[in-house]
């Protein structure tokens, strides 16, 4: 078991790394002080533009795929007892995003785990990757709210492990994962019941081209 803590440990630290507080650190800011104050990358894309939201995403999600293989790769046969063994990686990508949600080298004022869910799909579940992100870029051209977006991708992670067959582990990482992502923009809900929340209006292609017949 000193190894599975260990391994657990390591992931911490490993999401703890913070892509959009390392890049600003080299640019000598600090995006939780601007913006809606979250270290994710869509503050970084409001608050500092695209090439940094783009190095923070390609930390977080690559910090996430990291802590998942270290799960793979250094979890003993026999840890754990017979058939448990497997929830190892699962457990390791998501300490990761416990660990950028909550970071101990920044203050536990970190991000909100999507970016760092998705690095640990990547290598646990990849078939998943590509419904979730029409799932998520569907609701995004839909209502323009990240935010919303990124819970509703994060639901749809249950049926389609419903779908996948019996695997009940990956029911469960995906039950985790969707719960933890509604937690985590639980600020999101509170804005958007208020009408408070902000709206991507570029991308409600939808929307404008509603606009645009209705004044034809």
């Amino acid at each position: 078991m000193l190894i599975a803590a260990l391994l657990l440990l390591t992931a911490y630290l490993l999401g703890s790394l913070s892509g959009s507080l390392l890049i600003g650190r080299l640019r000598g800011v600090d995006i939780r002080s601007a913006g809606s104050g979250n270290a994710g990358g869509t503050n970084a894309l409001r608050t500092q533009g695209p090439w940094f939201a783009l190095g923070t995403v390609a930390i977080d999600i690559g910090k996430g795929a990291l802590a998942a293989w270290l799960g793979l790769r250094f979890t003993p046969d026999g840890l754990s007892p017979e058939g448990l063994s497997a929830t190892w990686p699962y457990a390791c990508a998501f300490a990761a995003t416990l660990g950028h949600v909550w970071p101990v080298f920044h203050g536990f004022r970190g991000g909100k785990g999507a970016a760092t869910l998705v690095g640990g799909l990547v290598l646990l579940w990849p078939h998943c990757l590509l419904p979730t992100f029409l799932a998520w870029a569907l609701a995004l051209v839909l209502g323009g709210y990240v935010g919303l977006a990124t819970m509703l991708a994060g639901l749809s992670l249950v049926p389609q492990a419903l779908f996948a067959g019996d695997d009940r582990l990956r029911l469960g990482y995906a039950v985790i994962c969707a719960v933890f992502l509604v937690f985590t923009h639980r600020s999101n809900i509170t804005r958007l019941r208020a009408g408070t929340e902000s709206r991507f209006e570029r991308v409600r292609v939808f929307a404008r081209l509603r606009a645009r017949m209705a004044r034809r």
